[in-house]
């Protein structure tokens, strides 16, 4: 039961993400006006949220991200994700991570299609069909971090 409730609370996010992509890159300038000054408060204090609950505790560690028996050092996969985002504009190079070296290889394919473009090299976007087209998450995948699911 579970596990249908989850789907369902991940679908209706995925569709509001998508129906507010849409929305930025098909309305007008009267409504964009509208739909920034509703939606972005409301996109920034989810952001605040979420990052409030992976501040790192008195040792440096995620709270969040951290289990009994292996700690996350901050900043982790959430705060680089934010960063990444909102202050680098999604052009940073992605940085190795402690974790990175300890999982096994990847696939060839599966490495490039993770991997992030530099400004340099622009790469372009694959066009893909369905209701949740903007962002594939691989299976096994957390949908916000990209690390392994627990």
């Amino acid at each position: 039961m579970d596990q249908i409730l989850g789907q369902v609370l991940r679908n209706a996010v995925w569709e509001r993400l998508d129906m507010l992509s849409d929305l930025a890159s098909r309305a007008d300038a009267p409504s964009l006006v509208s739909v920034a000054r509703s939606e972005l408060p409301r996109l920034t204090e989810g952001w605040r949220a979420m990052l409030r609950s992976h501040e790192p505790d008195e040792r440096g560690d995620c709270p969040t991200c951290s289990t009994r028996w292996h700690k996350c050092k901050a900043p982790c996969t959430v705060w680089q994700v934010a960063h990444e985002h909102l202050v680098a504009g999604g052009l940073a190079p992605q940085q190795n991570t402690r974790r990175r070296g300890r999982r096994r290889a990847a696939p060839a394919a599966a490495q490039q299609s993770h991997a992030v473009p530099t400004p340099a090299e622009p790469q372009p976007v694959p066009q893909q069909k369905g209701k949740h087209a903007l962002v594939p998450v691989p299976a096994g995948r957390h949908a916000v971090t990209g690390s392994p699911a627990r």
